[in-house]
């Protein structure tokens, strides 16, 4: 397998990262999260302007028409660079989901206002002790007139907060567990009976609690088949989760580029501590980590686009427990070999710890995914 980018990808990666190192210092991203939105609207007009939010979407809409690796290269800069701006939950989830599973008219009203960045969105589906369980449904979404209404808790929504359309799982048949009877909904910002509860996460992203109290949406706020959205709810999470493995791979590099440096000029007897033959053991170890994260989250990225629903569940879960075993080796060893200047607010390799941690458990945490790989392996 080719692990090279082609020559467009690489132009990609390099004017996003001219961007991000530019205009999105570490000093500039302490001021953004600490507005009370958490992210930066001009920082969200700059990506449309550069066609980043437009990647994944077909040309006809305005986007690029790109694949998923094409994907994990814009990633990859947003990771390395700790960018907090909702990108993942609109492009990689929300936009997805319209991409994917929307009728015409739904899409040709959503992606085009998306990828201009005017319109953020969000994916709606968490809910109290459903864990990872996608098919764990409670909320519930009853026949009214020319529509439906909407009854249930949302917990933990990523950028719901800012999000001007979420995306809504809700029940219309079945009990709270079944794989049946699951169907999405669009539901606007500012419809009647939808209250938002922001709050600040540990590594300064933002998430929101989303309470639906009798929420009217009418017949075109379905989104695909009634009944039937599981398996489009389980194609787009584990495209997210191929995503964010992609962004991991991002802060790795920069948590191991920012160590070797640091091992480069931090001197103790008289000599850098990087010439100490335990500590280089010790970055060759977070080098090769980064390299196998790369690897696998690549043919992640390969087989979301590629591979059926079997494959395409075995390899992300794969992906994904390789990745959240990098992300503690990497970052713990970043932190230590930095000393406690390591764990300061002041340093980006604290921001890289967090970012890193939370990413270990997006979508699924590794014993989840363990267990998950193994359902996979032993049905095929």
């Amino acid at each position: 397998m080719n692990f090279e980018y082609s020559d467009e990808q690489r132009l990609l990666s390099e004017t996003l990262r001219k961007f991000l190192n530019t205009g999105y210092g570490f000093d500039a991203r302490a001021k953004i999260t600490a507005t009370p939105a958490g992210f930066s609207e001009d920082v969200w007009a700059a990506l449309a302007e550069m066609g980043i939010l437009g990647v994944p979407f077909d040309e006809k809409f305005g986007g690029f028409g790109g694949t998923t690796v094409d994907m994990m290269v814009v990633m990859e800069a947003l990771g390395e660079a700790l960018v907090v701006e909702p990108y993942l939950a609109t492009v990689g989830l929300g936009g997805r989901f319209v991409a994917r599973g929307g009728a015409a008219p739904q899409q040709a009203r959503i992606l085009p206002a998306l990828i201009a960045g005017k319109t953020k969105m969000a994916f709606a589906q968490t809910e109290p002790e459903a864990r990872y369980d996608l098919a764990r449904v409670a909320t519930r979404a009853t026949p009214s007139g020319d529509g439906w209404v909407l009854e249930g808790d949302k917990r933990a929504v990523l950028h719901g907060g800012c999000a001007d359309l979420l995306v809504v799982s809700a029940r219309t048949a079945g009990g709270d567990g079944d794989a049946r009877g699951i169907s999405l909904f669009l539901v606007e910002r500012g419809a009647a009976g939808l209250a938002i509860d922001d709050a600040r996460t540990l590594d300064n992203l933002r998430v929101a609690d989303v309470r639906l109290s009798g929420v009217r949406v009418g017949r075109d706020a379905l989104l695909g088949a009634e009944g039937g959205g599981l398996p489009l709810i389980e194609e787009v999470v584990d495209y997210a989760t191929a995503l964010v493995c992609a962004e991991a791979v991002g802060a790795i590099k920069y948590a191991h580029d920012a160590t070797l440096d640091y091992l480069k000029t931090r001197r103790q007897f008289g000599v850098p501590i990087g010439s100490f033959q335990a500590l280089q053991h010790r970055m060759v170890d977070v080098l090769i980590a980064y390299e196998q994260a790369r690897s696998i989250a690549t043919l992640a990225c390969v087989k979301v686009d590629t591979a059926d629903a079997a494959e395409r569940r075995r390899v992300v879960s794969a992906a994904k427990v390789k990745i959240a075993d990098a992300a503690r080796h990497v970052s713990q060893e970043a932190v230590q070999l930095h000393g406690g200047m390591g764990m300061t607010e002041e340093l980006k390799i604290s921001h890289t710890f967090r970012r890193l941690t939370t990413i270990a458990q997006a979508f699924g945490d590794a014993d989840h995914h363990l267990a998950r790989f193994a359902a996979a392996r032993a049905s095929a």
